[in-house]
C-alpha cells in the first residue's frame, strides 16, 4: 500500500468514526416502548473494530513519514512541520493585514484618526509568497506520498 492510500484510509476511518458517533447518539435514547433507529450494540461493535485498526495505521504512517524523503532531502515529517508553519505564518499575516486595513475609518471630524503602522500591501505580498511556497511544498509532499510504500 502506498502512503497516499494509507492517508486516505485513515481519513475514511476517522470520518466513519464520526458518523458512527452521531448514529450512536441518535440510537442511545428512545421513548419507552419505541425501538432505536439502529442497533446500538452493532454500532458499538463496528466502532470498536475501527478503533482497533486506527492506531496501527497511524503508527505506520508516522514511521513512513519519518523515513520517506522529498527530492529536497527533507523527511516528510519535516516537510509537514514546515507546511504547518507556513499555515500559521499566513494566518497571522492575514489577521494583521485585515486589522491594519480596517483602522482607517473616522466617523466625524472630531474623532481621532487611526492609521496603520504597517504596510498592508507588503503584508499581502508576503502572504502571497508564503501561499506559493506552501503550494509548492504540498505538491512535493503529495508526489512523495504517491511514490512511497507504507512501512509496517
Amino acid at each position: 500500500m502506498k502512503l497516499s492510500e494509507a492517508l486516505v484510509l485513515r481519513a475514511d476511518i476517522q470520518k466513519r468514526i464520526q458518523q458512527l458517533t452521531q448514529r450512536l447518539i441518535l440510537s442511545s435514547l428512545v421513548q419507552e416502548g419505541e425501538q432505536p433507529p439502529e442497533n446500538p450494540q452493532e454500532l458499538l461493535t463496528e466502532l470498536d473494530q475501527l478503533l482497533v485498526q486506527l492506531p496501527g495505521l497511524i503508527a505506520s504512517i508516522n514511521r513512513t513519514n519519518e523515513r520517506a524523503t522529498l527530492p529536497s532531502g527533507e523527511t516528510v515529517t519535516q516537510a509537514l512541520a514546515r507546511r504547518d508553519t507556513f499555515d500559521l505564518h499566513y494566518s497571522v499575516l492575514k489577521g494583521v493585514a485585515e486589522h491594519a486595513s480596517s483602522g482607517r475609518q473616522r466617523y466625524s471630524g472630531r474623532e481621532l484618526r487611526t492609521i496603520s503602522t504597517l504596510d498592508v500591501a507588503e503584508l499581502r505580498r508576503r502572504q502571497d509568497a508564503i501561499a506559493q511556497e506552501r503550494r509548492e511544498l504540498d505538491t512535493a509532499i503529495q508526489a512523495t506520498n504517491w511514490e512511497t510504500d507504507l512501512m509496517d
